[in-house]
């Protein structure tokens, strides 16, 4: 039976969506291959047909999210100028910090799991943080190393702070956590165009 063209390839990309969103919410552990079929509405079979393992599928998801992330800090600084930081703080630490956790940041809901993974997982989750880095980077002041140092501070600082926003319970808690990792790194960029 012949499929349309493009048909494997949007059957790939909704599985690999639905991947994506179980992994951040219920983690590799938490994710079975039956349960990750089921979420994206297509047998353990069809999973298998695109992915050999559920292992090679959290890793495409993992490039996948990280990679909108850089899109998405692209984007930003172009449409938001000399901004673009206090917006991209502020969305990071408000939206992302409160959104469902099968829609939060990749980078923040994935990397205590790239962790335990596999070399090749891990080895493709730095290439693509190391394109994230250069693309904020890209977007600050100063000499490339001081450059690249600030945009690691910052994106740890955000990813840290979140990570931590949201493992408390209390809603107060989590939004003074959030205020005092906007404020450092606001102020990390004050400090160094100092």
């Amino acid at each position: 039976m012949a499929h349309r063209a493009g048909k494997k390839e949007e059957s790939r990309a909704r599985i690999l969506t639905s991947a994506g969103r179980g992994f951040r919410s219920r983690g590799f552990g938490g994710s079975g291959v039956d349960g990750l079929a089921k979420d994206a509405e297509v047998t353990s079979g069809a999973f298998y047909a695109h992915f050999k393992s559920k292992a090679a599928a959290f890793r495409e998801a993992v490039v996948v999210g990280l990679e909108d992330l850089r899109r998405g800090i692209g984007q930003t600084r172009e449409q938001m100028g000399g901004n673009w930081r206090g917006w991209f703080v502020d969305f990071y630490l408000g939206e992302r910090r409160t959104c469902d956790l099968a829609e939060s940041c990749a980078l923040q809901s994935l990397s205590s799991e790239v962790a335990r993974a596999d070399d090749e997982t891990r080895q493709a989750y730095e290439t693509e943080l190391c394109s994230i880095i250069e693309a904020m980077a890209a977007g600050l002041e100063g000499k490339p190393k001081a450059r690249r140092e600030e945009a690691t501070a910052l994106l740890a600082l955000l990813v840290g702070g979140v990570t931590l926003a949201r493992a408390v319970k209390d809603p107060a808690i989590s939004d003074e956590i959030a205020a005092a990792v906007r404020k450092a790194a606001l102020d990390l960029g004050v400090q160094s165009a100092s």
